[in-house]
């Protein structure tokens, strides 16, 4: 009898089943973006973050974490913080303007949106093989770039579709936040060890922070991303600092 097999025990886990959430929460943002329902899937990319927080939370307060796990968590990650904002992108090509050197690349130039998935994928085996990140980050987490973008078009729609815009300046700034993600940048991680000023300013001054960008509404949560990732750089990631 072959033992190697994973027990039934071991697939169907409460983190496994909130892991597979994000994951159904992950296509259903893809779907929603490639029809063009951009609230939809910010509303599912948000889900999607939940379940990704609680499903590891889970598994370490009951005890059962495993390599099944730690594989299905990898593989709902990059659906819902990687194709999903790609699929946000690549939409989001068809509709901004074009200057009149790209008119015959508009039919291609938006399935470049797709190296958001690729550059995200290459983060997250990064983040599952950096020894380094067990209490902070080097370069921009998947979840916090897929925010930032689905944000980003649901709130400021109006603007990047406008004369004002276009796509050279969208692939750009597309492929600024592909580096990011796999930039040696050291961000900080919003867990508390303790609630004392000395070893959570940073963080405290962060929260206060993205309680400013709240009144900026749904763009408030790229401001979050942007005011996260700008902290880190000048604190060098510390959170204490």
């Amino acid at each position: 009898m072959n033992n190697t097999q994973p027990s039934r025990v071991a697939l169907f886990t409460l983190p496994n089943l909130l892991t597979c959430c994000n994951l159904v929460c992950g296509c259903m943002a893809t779907g929603a973006a490639f029809y063009g329902n951009y609230r939809w899937a910010l509303v599912m990319i948000i889900c999607g973050a939940v379940f990704d927080f609680f499903d590891g939370m889970v598994a370490r307060l009951l005890g059962i974490s495993s390599p099944i796990g730690k594989e299905l968590d990898s593989l709902a990650d990059i659906v819902t913080f990687g194709v999903a904002p790609s699929a946000v992108l690549f939409y989001l090509f068809h509709e901004v303007h074009y200057p009149a050197m790209l008119h015959s690349a508009e039919r291609f130039i938006p399935y470049t949106a797709f190296l958001m998935t690729a550059f995200s994928a290459l983060r997250l085996a990064k983040f599952n093989l950096d020894t380094r990140q067990a209490t902070s980050f080097v370069g921009l987490p998947t979840p916090a770039n897929a925010l930032f973008w689905a944000s980003l078009v649901v709130g400021q729609h109006a603007f990047l579709v406008s004369l004002k815009f276009n796509a050279v300046f969208l692939f750009l700034f597309m492929v600024l936040f592909c580096m990011l993600l796999v930039a040696e940048i050291p961000l900080f991680a919003l867990k508390f060890k303790d609630y004392t000023w000395r070893n959570n300013s940073v963080k405290y001054i962060f929260l206060f922070g993205c309680a400013m960008c709240l009144c900026l509404g749904v763009s408030g949560i790229a401001a979050m991303i942007v005011w996260y990732v700008a902290l880190s750089v000048a604190t060098n990631g510390r959170p204490g600092r």
